[in-house]
């Protein structure tokens, strides 16, 4: 799968260019203790590598297409934290076509930047690498009387990459449907737990639990669950409240496996019953999903399932009495916002909030 993804990229990219993509680094929790690593999106897309401080460079009209630069194996250290691949296990588990210390970049930056008419490198993430290239740019266009060839233009990797993660391979989409089925048992394991009385973070426990339990490597995102007017802070991650009967819960988790997210979200009674008024917006809700998702197809914009989930559900609140007048009135002067701010839906894919252009000269995408 990434053998496959790297060799569209390199096809995407000019012969006389090269791509400088870096890993992630490690991120400092706090004092001497790192946040579990987590690599880098578009690196990880690229080449299923998980170490940090790692740098890939791909330049496809060179005898060497693809090569890394990672951390080098060291006994000492590995005792710490774990086996590293090292310079060896990067050709040999990677595919990459040579590959040397990380340490080693900087000396052999020149070598590689020197023919390319063009670099593909994403400025403005690690500041530290910026800055080397753009030194050693700038260095390079100062050696004029020498035969010695900088890029004469950037580009943003992104460019591509992002516009390739848009579309799933069917390996990809097997690993989604995994980590949504993961994601799904959680969520229907929290509705059979669920009783008044019960802390929200007891049931965001069960949940990842469950998510480990299936082979996933945690929550794709923090995990939000919120009991009562908790449920109505979109982004709400506190999750310390306590369930109480009468009331509404909302969960809205998601599965990360092999490095692919799923994102559920789902609102359901602490007591197992819906009140009457509680059923009525909910039936609104479902009916307007359920119509959203039969429109999907080939062709049909974001802009045009965003605009018939407003009708439908400004269209309900009238009915329910939520919102008084009449629906296209209240559409246009978007009174419907203070219950639906938020957008419809989103992509999916590595990320959660996977990458990918919504709009193209201010026209909303087709799907």
């Amino acid at each position: 799968m990434f053998r496959s993804q790297l060799q569209e990229f390199m096809r995407r990219m000019d012969q006389k260019s090269v791509a400088i993509i870096p890993g992630a680094r490690e991120a400092t929790r706090s004092n001497d203790t790192q946040y579990r690593f987590r690599q880098d999106s578009d690196f990880y897309y690229l080449t299923g590598f998980e170490e940090p401080d790692s740098i890939a460079v791909i330049a496809p009209g060179r005898e060497h297409k693809y090569t890394l630069f990672v951390r080098p194996r060291d006994p000492e250290q590995e005792i710490w934290v774990g086996h590293r691949a090292g310079v060896e296990g990067a050709k040999s588990d990677f595919g990459a076509d040579e590959s040397f210390p990380i340490a080693e970049f900087p000396e052999k930056l020149e070598d590689i930047l020197d023919g390319a008419e063009k670099l593909y490198y994403r400025l403005g993430v690690n500041a530290d690498l910026d800055n080397t290239i753009i030194r050693q740019i700038a260095q390079m266009r100062a050696m004029n009387r020498k035969p010695i060839h900088p890029p004469r233009t950037i580009i943003d990797s992104a460019t591509i990459v992002h516009e390739m993660r848009v579309f799933k391979s069917p390996e990809e989409i097997e690993l989604m449907q995994k980590a949504a089925d993961i994601a799904a048992e959680a969520h229907v394991e929290a509705m059979k737990a669920v009783r008044p009385g019960m802390k929200e973070y007891e049931v965001e426990a069960l949940i990842e639990q469950i998510f480990r339990r299936h082979g996933a490597a945690g929550p794709s995102y923090t995990s939000i669950v919120g009991a009562g007017a908790n449920a109505t802070v979109l982004h709400y991650i506190n999750n310390d409240g306590e369930l109480k009967d009468g009331e509404l819960l909302l969960v809205d988790a998601g599965a990360e496996y092999k490095g692919y997210a799923s994102d559920i979200t789902r609102t359901f009674p602490i007591n197992g019953r819906y009140s009457k008024a509680q059923r009525e917006i909910y039936d609104l809700v479902l009916e307007t999903q359920m119509s959203c998702v039969e429109m999907v197809r080939p062709g049909v914009t974001h802009d045009e399932l965003k605009s018939h989930s407003v009708e439908m559900l400004t269209e309900g609140m009238v009915k329910l009495g939520l919102l008084k007048g009449k629906p296209a009135d209240l559409i246009k002067e978007e009174k419907y916002k203070q219950f639906y701010m938020h957008g419809l839906g989103h992509l999916l894919g590595i990320d959660v909030h996977d990458v990918g252009i919504y709009y193209y000269d201010k026209q909303s995408r087709a799907l």
